[in-house]
């Protein structure tokens, strides 16, 4: 038996997410297929972490057990010949037989894409969130690292099926900055892991602050902020890029 990491790049516009879904086109779904026709048996892909549909991923982590003893190039080739071109093995590599790509991810890196001129190419409309509206940048760039350390994360998560299990929400943020290059706003940031929607919701929390609607005070009061207390709103998906995993 191999153990195999796989590193993947998708374009998540018209895919559903990174979890198989009944009927829906997804990223593990899609490598599972293609893995199927490997080693004719259905195998299990895990991936580091969901991604949400319309997300974008540089470099998605997932691992696989099979029994094949293809070569790593030509398994590869192999599986970019059976999928979609909007989703792109770039690399795979053997691991120890633990290696699991979610628990043993030291921190992940994401980045939302902002664009703000009038006029959005429409080559471009796909992989950022057009915002053609006045925006005090600099507010911006102060606030975001505002959330580096580690904090109680609850306004920024969604509802998801894991909240029955009781499961902490602090998450430890490594880094947390906007770049700005205007009309173009990236914010990126590295932390340890993160919940549902929760970069898609500092991101419209940013903009929040940058359209004058949220104070410093009003910022910085989101961390670890009385149940019931969201921030937002939750930004579009089509702007957020999974950007790397390490381990």
């Amino acid at each position: 038996m191999r153990r195999i990491k796989l590193t993947i790049a998708y374009d998540g516009t018209e895919l559903f997410g990174w979890q198989v879904q009944p009927n829906l086109p997804t990223i593990q779904a899609a490598l599972e297929s293609a893995f199927e026709l490997i080693e004719k048996k259905h195998v299990h892909v895990a991936g580091s972490g969901r991604t949400d549909a319309g997300v974008h991923a540089l470099a998605q982590a997932a691992a696989v057990t099979i029994e094949n003893r293809i070569p790593l190039d030509n398994l590869r080739r192999a599986l970019n010949r059976q999928l979609a071109p909007s989703i792109r093995v770039t690399a795979v590599e053997e691991v120890p037989p633990g290696f699991h790509p979610r628990y043993d991810a030291l921190s992940k890196t994401y980045e939302y894409r902002i664009f703000t001129g009038e006029i959005c190419s429409p080559f471009e409309r796909r992989y950022v969130h057009h915002h053609p509206y006045p925006l005090d940048v600099p507010r911006m760039v102060e606030l975001a690292p505002f959330w580096e350390g580690e904090h109680d994360f609850s306004a920024f998560a969604a509802a998801d099926e894991a909240d029955a299990l009781g499961r902490s929400r602090v998450r430890r943020i490594f880094r947390s900055r906007l770049e700005a290059a205007p009309p173009r706003l990236v914010y990126r940031v590295t932390g340890s892991g993160f919940l549902k929607h929760m970069v898609r919701n500092m991101a419209g929390t940013l903009l929040q602050a940058g359209q004058g609607n949220l104070d410093a005070a009003g910022f910085r009061g989101l961390l670890g902020a009385p149940a019931g207390v969201k921030a937002g709103p939750t930004a579009p998906a089509r702007g957020l890029f999974l950007v790397e995993v390490t381990y």
